[in-house]
């Protein structure tokens, strides 16, 4: 398990990170979440060894390692821009930390070679990394990440330059390969949806501080401010509330509201109309909802109301 207790970093004048704590169980993949700036990156350096911190400890299955140098934490990590070495194959990217560490030459490769052809690239061990794609490249990073077998793995916006079907697919990958090897995992990201497709828990980092964390489920139905709630894309937030989905009611006996917005999505129509007060709400309406009533459009009415019980208030 992963624990980090109080953890506090500063740059000259400039406060990193205020007093964050975490931990991270056996086989669960967390993801920290927050805008750039906010101090993820810097959290990242302070677990791999790369940074200390002015206050605070990071411990791993128990040891203290928050003075260890990074070679000796045996935490692996995957980057955003793969750090392949151009003048190795593909088996032979995945072997270098077996060498390193001192398995033989051959053994390694063929560690190597089985680990590539877990995460799905049966064949292309000996495949210059030019000649590959930007998907096959982060399987490499990631077989190269787990043929150690890591007592960590980090994993630094490693998704963030593929498009958005093989971001998906490997997500699910990913997501797979952890739980079968029991490998914890720690994720930054500054994308809600790479966070919680990928993690069991979300941690949210607001300018250096912990605001919120638990499932992704939890998160999306009680957001701990409306910031939390803008930045995890909710809908109709407002300075002391916000209308989850659940709380709108459609159908005969609601007030007829006034469309003011209709934009085709590809799963309905995304419509915004005129709320209590002014207020603009918008909503997703489906297939089941449009039934035999065709497309809305902008000057239609909408009959809708509020299950005030839904509503979430700070």
């Amino acid at each position: 398990m992963l624990e980090l207790i109080d953890l506090t970093l500063s740059y000259a004048t400039r406060s990193v990170l205020q007093g964050v704590s975490l931990q991270v169980a056996a086989g669960e993949t967390l993801a920290l979440l927050g805008p750039s700036g906010e101090g993820k990156s810097s959290l990242l350096s302070l677990v791999a060894g790369l940074q200390r911190p002015d206050a605070g400890r990071v411990q791993l299955a128990g040891q203290d390692i928050t003075r260890l140098p990074p070679e000796q934490r045996h935490i692996a990590m995957m980057f955003q821009d793969h750090a392949l070495f151009p003048h190795l194959d593909a088996a032979a990217n995945v072997a270098f930390g077996l060498v390193e560490r001192g398995s033989g030459k051959l053994a390694a490769r063929q560690q190597a070679v089985q680990m590539l052809d877990a995460v799905g690239l049966a064949g292309r061990g000996a495949a210059a990394v030019h000649t590959l794609s930007g998907g096959e490249r982060q399987r490499v990073a990631l077989a190269r990440a787990l043929v150690c077998q890591p007592r960590l793995l980090l994993l630094d916006e490693p998704f963030s330059s593929l498009d958005t079907h093989l971001k998906q697919q490997l997500l699910a990958d990913v997501r797979r390969h952890l739980a079968a090897l029991q490998v914890p995992a720690l994720l930054v990201t500054h994308d809600r949806h790479e966070a919680f497709a990928l993690a069991q828990r979300v941690a949210i980092l607001q300018a250096g501080r912990i605001v919120q964390q638990g499932t992704p489920q939890a998160i999306l139905q009680a957001p701990a401010s409306a910031w939390v709630a803008r930045f995890v894309g909710l809908d109709n937030v407002f300075d002391d509330h916000a209308i989850p989905p659940q709380a709108f009611v459609l159908g005969a006996g609601q007030p007829r509201r006034d469309i003011v917005a209709a934009q085709a999505q590809a799963d309905g129509w995304r419509v915004t109309v005129a709320g209590d007060g002014g207020q603009p709400w918008q909503l997703l309406l489906g297939v089941r909802e449009l039934a035999g009533q065709g497309a809305p459009c902008v000057g239609q009415q909408l009959a809708i109301g509020l299950d005030r019980r839904q509503v979430l208030y700070w």
